[in-house]
């Protein structure tokens, strides 16, 4: 069984000797295993569906918001592109073992660094049973033993996933153990897995930052941080209005419950007279609550501007004054933050202060003001004339990930295959002995 109740320093042992064992498999296997878990999830997709409606009937019953019932919930489509995803990753190129860097040296020494498996990864994620599927593939074929450990709220869809998964994975050719679903602890149980210094060789979770606020405070094993997005769209002097309102609509409404949804926008001074109106009566229509700074409420106080747009979105148009706090807040739904300000430098200054290092835009036909963006702003994914919203590991080619990384080390950006492998050097002499 894939989902356990067995103490958790037993489970994560179990992982680690599986690990030794896919560390050496071929690709081919792997692969195998990943095509038979993709069409297992899609003959069983029944099995899921209903284990996906008992926590959709408890979330419900929770009064849990919107954004977050749509991270948990599953259909035929969204089962049958979780496959996909599994077959687009067997699709792709083996890291383990792919030569880095080599050289011979003067000595005659041949030094090659490679890649290699992790070894066991823990995941923690909430409410969003794709992940469990979705890291399973990429640790297995990045030839990791994984440990899964999903949210209550999304505990009946992650068992149906996990199970699926591991019977397939066992039935190609895979070791026991490499793929285990903890469920049923609390806090205590989180606070044993992040302290598994002898199995677990690197956590990653997925999730707000209460969850890594609770890890940081107890995690002995390294953490790798797939942390929250509070995303940015700068729109500057020269930006084509009909291409900034674009990026800017669907960087928040796309799907505003994600981590690459847009939760600031801010627009240069210069150009804000005309745009301001124009966003204003869109982001009215499309039923998106706006947090403004008192630049921005001047300038929707103009309601024959608001009217020339021709749009009757701007009558229903939500606007708040903005707090300090709503510029550092992910909201997760319908609501955007809206600030006016002087300069790039000054937008480059607002996203340092209160970006999370996540994903950050430009809209701009000044080839100048992107490269000083790009050069000025520290984030994981920095766009130019493009939505945040293509963060994303399937995106950027990697099949899916297992997060997006706003830390520096090891791996920073969509958590793909390669960022799941660590390296060693291989050095072969002919009896070299240093003198």
């Amino acid at each position: 069984m894939a989902t356990v109740t067995s103490p958790v320093a037993d489970v994560c042992r179990a992982a680690k000797r599986a690990s030794r064992t896919l560390a050496q498999l071929q690709t081919a296997i792997k692969d195998e295993a990943l095509e038979t878990i993709a069409a297992s999830l899609q003959t069983r997709v029944d099995e899921i569906l209903t284990a996906n409606d008992s926590d959709m009937r408890a979330a419900r019953e929770a009064e849990l918001a919107e954004a977050l019932l749509d991270r948990l919930r599953l259909d035929e489509a969204r089962v049958a592109a979780i496959a996909d995803a599994v077959r687009n990753i067997a699709a792709l190129a083996d890291p383990v073992g792919e030569v880095i860097s080599g050289q011979r040296l003067a000595n005659g020494l041949d030094v090659r660094r490679v890649r290699v498996p992790l070894g066991v990864v823990a995941v923690i994620y909430e409410a969003r049973p794709n992940v469990t599927i979705d890291a399973t593939a990429l640790c297995l074929k990045s030839g990791n033993s994984i440990v899964l450990r999903g949210s209550s709220s999304a505990v009946h869809s992650n068992h149906a996933l996990a199970h699926i998964a591991s019977e397939a994975a066992v039935a190609s050719g895979l070791p026991d153990g490499c793929v285990t679903l903890i469920a049923g602890g609390g806090h205590e149980e989180l606070a044993e897995l992040a302290t598994q210094n002898d199995s677990i060789d690197l956590i990653i979770p997925r999730g707000g930052e209460a969850l890594k606020d609770a890890l940081a405070a107890v995690a002995t094993v390294p953490v790798m941080y797939a942390a929250s997005g509070n995303c940015h769209v700068y729109v500057d002097a020269t930006a084509p209005l009909a291409q900034a309102e674009a990026i800017v609509i669907n960087a928040k409404t796309q799907r505003p419950g994600v981590c690459n949804a847009a939760e600031t926008l801010l627009i240069h001074r210069d150009i804000a007279p005309q745009f301001i109106p124009r966003i204003l009566s869109a982001l009215a229509a499309a039923g998106v609550l706006v947090r403004a700074d008192e630049r921005t409420l001047a300038l929707a106080a103009r309601r024959d501007e608001l009217g020339a747009q021709g749009t009757a979105g701007a009558r229903g148009l939500q606007l708040e004054a903005a707090s300090e706090e709503d510029w550092a807040t992910e909201y997760l739904n319908m609501t955007l933050a809206v600030r006016v300000v002087d300069s790039l430098a000054e937008a480059i200054e607002h996203i340092e202060r209160y970006g999370s290092g996540h994903s950050e835009a430009i809209v701009t036909r000044d080839t100048l003001a992107a490269r000083a963006f790009q050069l000025g702003v520290d984030a994981a994914c920095v766009y130019v004339n493009a939505s945040t919203r293509f963060t994303d590991g399937g995106e950027f080619g990697m099949g899916a990930e297992i997060g997006n990384s706003t830390q520096k080390l090891h791996a920073r950006g969509p958590i793909g295959l390669r960022e799941l492998c660590t390296s060693k050097y291989l050095v072969e002499g002919d009896g070299h002995v240093r003198l």
